[in-house]
């Protein structure tokens, strides 16, 4: 069956309004200071349902508020709310605000569902922007890396290039020993890999790029913000797989 969503189309309201949609509900709110509504498995008690048939969703799972100017989604339920970029918000965490435009967020249930509520916060034309099918594409926005960073993050990203399965940075011995083989007049250690990535992870985080400091991801760290940084890095197409060919010493 073909479900409405907002990803297509949203209805015109005024703008800083929030359309809300779950498999069975439809919310649309004016901006006012302090308006607040709730979502969540318990369809006589919340505004929009979502997961009615899921007890793994909370009977409340999470508000939205108005504040500020903008809208904040908080989750009050057991679980976790995905939100894009694989962002985690739970239980009791201060809420996030959504950005104009199209927000999807997921609880996992049982067996593994997905139950998706879709938000669209309207922006200054009141609804979807205009098609632009002539306008010029714009350009990913890579991110300005020196000579020596470019090539450390290729050796230590070189499983994203290879397009394996659920990749992971190498580790920064590894890099080190690849990187003085392909520079041996260089000094590279793995506390000067270290010392590169954390400088590239500190700019882009500066930037805005979330996810790349501690505090961001939690304990145990691991290697989520070398994963993060370097998911970052593809993506914007800043590495590509062609920048394999800086690892052959030919």
């Amino acid at each position: 069956m073909d479900h409405e969503s907002l990803a297509r189309c949203v209805p015109r309201a005024v703008p800083g309004a929030i359309v809300a949609l779950s498999l069975s509900a439809k919310l649309t709110l004016e901006p006012k200071e302090g308006l607040t509504a709730r979502f969540g498995r318990n369809r006589p008690e919340v505004d929009v349902c979502v997961g009615e048939t899921d007890l793994r969703v909370s009977r409340t799972h999470g508000t939205l508020t108005h504040r500020d100017g903008h809208w904040w989604v908080r989750n009050i339920g057991r679980l976790p709310i995905r939100l894009p970029r694989t962002r985690l918000l739970f239980r009791d965490e201060d809420p996030v605000p959504l950005p104009e435009g199209y927000t999807p967020l997921f609880i996992r249930g049982s067996r593994d569902r997905e139950h998706l509520l879709e938000m669209y916060v309207v922006g200054w034309n009141g609804g979807q922007p205009a098609a632009q099918y002539d306008a010029m594409t714009r350009p990913p926005k890579r991110w300005s890396l020196t000579a020596d960073e470019h090539l450390a993050l290729v050796v230590l990203g070189q499983r994203y290039l290879l397009h394996e399965a659920n990749p992971q940075p190498i580790s920064r011995q590894h890099a080190a020993e690849v990187l003085s083989e392909l520079q041996p007049n260089a000094t590279w250690s793995a506390k000067r890999v270290e010392h590169v990535v954390a400088d590239v992870r500190a700019r882009l985080s500066a930037r805005g790029v979330y996810g790349l400091v501690r505090e961001e991801v939690g304990e145990p760290v691991g290697n989520a913000l070398n994963d993060n940084l370097l998911r970052e890095l593809v993506m914007s197409t800043t590495l590509v797989p062609t920048d394999l060919a800086l690892l052959d010493p030919s």
